[in-house]
């Protein structure tokens, strides 16, 4: 929701080169950043493969990052800095996410051992 906001408050200042530039990083970032989560969710009990998991996760992000920023200053279509600043800018935000959603089993106790 606040990636939301932040993007719509944003939106009116935008060129429609770079509104097209986030659009596209959006689309790239979120299918991606849903599989990785899918993948968390799904070896959350296997510790050894939750990390193995979240460390595969965060390095095909940084290789959509730099096949992005390839394929952008290659390729005229698009703005390079709005879209790749989108793009990490999306992950990153979505990462964070995460977090709301990954907390240990029993965590919303409040007692102490």
């Amino acid at each position: 929701m606040a990636l939301l906001l932040i993007n719509a408050g944003l939106w009116p200042f935008l060129s429609p080169s770079a509104r097209a530039g986030l659009m596209v990083a959006a689309l790239v970032a979120y299918p991606i950043q849903m599989l990785a989560f899918f993948l968390l969710i799904r070896f959350w009990d296997d510790k050894n493969r939750f990390l193995l998991v979240w460390v595969g996760g965060t390095m095909v992000r940084m290789g959509v990052i730099l096949v992005a920023a390839l394929v952008v200053t290659q390729d005229n279509r698009l703005p390079p800095a709005p879209t790749l600043l989108g793009l990490a800018g999306f992950f990153f935000g979505l990462l964070l996410l995460e977090l709301l959603f990954l907390k240990p089993r029993g965590a919303e106790t409040t007692e102490t051992i």
